[in-house]
């Protein structure tokens, strides 16, 4: 699997001396496109027919959106319209949908809003605070690093050579390394990574980036306890929270100033930055799959909200649509 490959590289690279010779870096200069990304998905973590190239296994989820509408998103109509349905998935990383649950590491969720005039709002998000790299040509030479040779091996030097020469990679993939499996979906906090601006109606500019907090609090597994749960737990837990408690989420919006990067998923902006909240998702039902067909874009917005430029964000739309035909069309 993808997520075995990331993490046994990744592990290497924290146990290597760090004098291993930058010289077995992979050079790349090739500008990298959409396609390149899901290619290289399906070389790490093999072809699964109808499945998502990346985050495959997942569970649906549905909901009731409640805004806040605030000063700093003065006449968005996604916090002027009440209570709106949502539809969620939330996923395990990695391309094979019998990814182990047990495992440390990526969880993703991704929820989109329904406005009274049919337009969409999305918010996807990881549990991840930084991505790796600041661009696709380095993100996509990473993931090249993990790549097995003749004999079915990757070699972490390689990775640990690439890591060492592109900074950007350096924070997620310490991130990476002290990660712990999460509890569940229900105390998960979950990132949007992106910067993304929204235009007021009295000509202000709010620039910000989300994340997601869970009502029930944050929670991970301790190795030991993770070792003892099964291979699938994530989906039962989630019904037993929802049958036992209200489970919901407020997305938060922090609010960056000039110097932060707006173009760089992988530097985290500064921790006093200033959040106000959007809302409260609750969560209603789970399972079934209703989110199979849905294409959780992050670029999909209601008026007023813009993309930032950032190459990452960018390049997500055109990654997803080639995604979302190979699953239709089962490849």
């Amino acid at each position: 699997m993808m997520h075995n490959l990331i993490t046994s590289s990744l592990t290497a690279f924290f146990l290597m001396a760090s004098a291993v010779a930058t010289s077995t870096a992979v050079a790349n200069d090739k500008k990298i496109e959409a396609n390149d990304l899901v290619e290289i998905f399906e070389k790490l973590g093999g072809k699964h027919p109808g499945y998502r190239k990346a985050h495959a296994k997942g569970l649906c989820a549905s909901g009731t959106f409640v805004p806040a509408p605030n000063k700093h998103f003065t006449g968005a109509a996604l916090l002027s319209n009440g209570e709106l349905p949502v539809s969620m998935r939330f996923s395990v990383g990695g391309a094979s949908p019998s990814s182990d649950e047990k495992a440390a590491g990526t969880r993703g969720m991704g929820m989109q809003i329904q406005l009274p005039d049919g337009a969409l709002h999305t918010f996807t998000g990881n549990n991840f605070p930084v991505f790796a790299g600041k661009n696709p040509e380095i993100f996509h030479g990473f993931l090249s690093t993990l790549l097995p040779d003749e004999n079915g091996k990757s070699d972490p030097a390689k990775t640990m050579a690439f890591v060492e020469q592109h900074p950007s990679l350096q924070a997620h993939v310490m991130w990476n390394k002290n990660a712990k499996t999460a509890a569940s979906f229900a105390n998960t906090e979950f990132f949007g990574l992106h910067t993304f601006y929204f235009d007021q109606a009295n000509e202000q500019q709010t620039k910000f980036r989300w994340n997601v907090k869970p009502s029930l609090g944050v929670k991970t597994l301790e190795k030991s306890e993770a070792d003892s749960m099964p291979t699938e737990f994530l989906a039962d837990t989630f019904a037993q929270q929802l049958k036992d408690e209200t489970v919901s989420f407020s997305i938060m919006a922090s609010l960056g100033e000039a110097q932060d990067s707006d173009i760089d998923p992988s530097q985290q902006w500064p921790s006093e930055r200033p959040q106000v909240s959007l809302g409260t998702v609750t969560v209603k039902t789970s399972g079934g799959d209703t989110c199979n067909n849905t294409n959780f874009d992050p670029n999909v917005m209601s008026a007023g909200f813009t993309p930032s430029a950032d190459p990452i964000l960018r390049m997500r739309s055109p990654a997803y649509a080639i995604s979302f035909g190979k699953r239709l069309s089962g490849q």
